[in-house]
């Protein structure tokens, strides 16, 4: 069994998430799919996760947020009318966020909540797209799944009891679609990793179900030498050891958040990132030996 991450740029438009199915049906394999939030369409563009927050604090400060909040149902309409699912997906997903918004949770586990609508509803749409496209597939929430988590909203820990639970996802049939970023604390309060924290999602779920490999879609063909937005055709480097990924998120490298291989690392499990732009591509191996090479 593999666990697939897509990243945001994977998921940002209806586009993206329809090349997601060609990967997924491609290999059977692929039972475990955990996605981030829609990101950028363009240069220009604003994270839904951006989007979310920028709702949230508008709507404590009791400012005008209304023109956030249907920027972000824009965004999941837009996305859910490309892809011709129903409309009780998008009912679902704005049901959620207002439950969210208007619900009665204290002002920083509201936002708490809301910056992880992005990945959450996503995973919604990507679970009902598999289905539409004749994949046995389902949405499967963070607390169902077994992510239970430190009480510390924005740095959320995976507590070690998580991993049995998590496991017992092998036992379920189809294919499963895990939103990233976030977990619930034993007291069922919703909370989020840092920054980046579909990495660490897609990497806990990975060390649950003790898969074969874990790989980490994005909008690269692999890691290079140096920048290639700043140097032209640069080599690609095809083995890294866990050691050397972390050594270079540490150094402002910003292709994998500094903690996420963690989970993965301590199971040994392989991590290959690759392109949802060009799924063939090898990718980039990360283990934790490698063959010296020249």
């Amino acid at each position: 069994m593999k666990v697939a991450k897509f990243g945001g740029s994977s998921v940002a438009d209806g586009t993206q998430i329809k090349k997601i199915g060609n990967i997924i049906k491609e290999d059977t394999e692929r039972k475990f799919i955990v996605v981030s939030a829609p990101g950028k369409r363009h240069e220009d563009d604003v994270k839904v996760t951006d989007l979310l927050l920028s709702l949230g604090e508008s709507f404590i400060r009791q400012d005008e947020y209304q023109s956030f909040y249907e920027q972000v149902m824009e965004r999941f309409k837009e996305i859910i009318d490309s892809l011709s699912l129903s409309e009780k997906v998008f009912e679902d997903i704005k049901r959620s966020i207002d439950d969210v918004l208007y619900g009665s949770l204290d002002h920083d586990m509201k936002i708490e909540a809301l910056k992880a609508m992005g990945e959450d509803s996503c995973a919604k749409i990507v679970g009902q797209y598999l289905v539409s496209i004749g994949l046995k597939s389902q949405y499967i929430n963070p607390k169902d799944a077994g992510i239970i988590v430190s009480p510390e909203p924005g740095n959320a820990q995976i507590l070690p009891e998580s991993y049995e639970k998590i496991y017992r996802l092998r036992e379920r049939e189809g294919i499963l679609v895990i939103p990233g970023f976030f977990g619930y604390s034993e007291h069922g309060d919703l909370v989020t990793f840092s920054r980046g924290g579909s990495d660490i999602t897609g990497s806990i779920i990975a060390a649950g179900v003790k898969a074969k490999l874990y790989e980490n879609f994005t909008d690269v063909d692999s890691v290079y030498t140096v920048n290639p937005n700043i140097v032209k055709s640069p080599k690609e480097i095809k083995t890294l050891t866990y050691k050397e990924m972390r050594e270079l998120s540490y150094a402002g490298f910003s292709v994998f958040h500094d903690e996420a291989l963690i989970p993965a690392f301590k199971e040994n499990i392989p991590v290959c990132i690759k392109n949802t732009n060009n799924p063939t591509a090898p990718g980039t191996m990360i283990v934790s030996e490698k063959e010296p090479t020249k």
